[in-house]
């Protein structure tokens, strides 16, 4: 079971994802960014290679909805899968295969798609969509985490979820949150204190990759 949303920052062309599921270490294998390409996830019974084919297809010039056909027609495994894609223009497009497992639901709009099966009912995906379009949060991975309290509190997944995580592109060419709880009882809300503590030192790290001489010290003993 997993529940997800991929977003696009329409004023820096960032993208990110939240996720959930209760197997382990659900982010390491479904999210997929690329900064100024797009976001894509590949979930249910998961195929991560069907994610980096969706951001291949965005990287030569097509549509998210373009580039999931693309990848739905070539490959005969499709009706296990469960994908989601947002392009740099902030297109969007889902697929959900007839074997997707329990309830599951889908929705798409402007820079954003969410999806997610074994729900407890099919309102969770409106739930985490709105939590994110509601939240007043300017850091996008706030706005994320605030999506998927949101699902959860309208119910969730119909079993415990036990892994998280929440991952954002940045301009300097990696990821600037990449924070990812891959087995707890309560991975959400462990999730929401890594980022509570990543929060203040996430720019400095940036800071450290692009600029070193400015970067501020470690507070570690040695670094004077």
């Amino acid at each position: 079971m997993t529940l997800s949303l991929v977003a696009r920052d329409a004023l820096t062309n960032t993208f990110g994802m939240v996720i959930t599921s209760s197997s382990p270490a659900v982010a390491a294998r479904c999210v997929h960014l690329r900064h100024g390409v797009g976001g894509a996830a590949s979930q249910n019974i998961t195929l991560p290679t069907l994610g980096e084919d969706l951001l291949d297809g965005l990287a030569t010039g097509l549509r998210a909805d373009e580039a999931l056909a693309a990848v739905v027609a070539k490959n005969e495994t499709a009706p296990y899968r469960q994908l989601t894609v947002v392009d740099a223009n902030g297109g969007s497009a889902v697929f959900s295969g007839e074997r997707a497992l329990g309830r599951f639901n889908q929705r798409h709009e402007r820079n954003l798609a969410a999806a997610g099966n074994m729900l407890a009912h099919d309102g969770v995906i409106d739930a985490l969509v709105e939590g994110f379009l509601a939240s007043s949060a300017t850091e996008l991975e706030r706005r994320l985490l605030d999506g998927l309290i949101a699902a959860l509190a309208s119910g969730g997944e119909a079993g415990p979820v036990h892994s998280a995580g929440v991952v954002v592109t940045s301009p300097a060419g990696w990821h600037r949150t990449d924070l990812r709880v891959d087995w707890s009882d309560a991975p959400v809300g462990d999730l929401e204190d890594l980022w509570n503590r990543w929060a203040p030192q996430r720019d400095d790290y940036v800071l450290r990759g692009t600029n070193p001489s400015l970067a501020p010290s470690y507070g570690v003993p040695g670094d004077e």
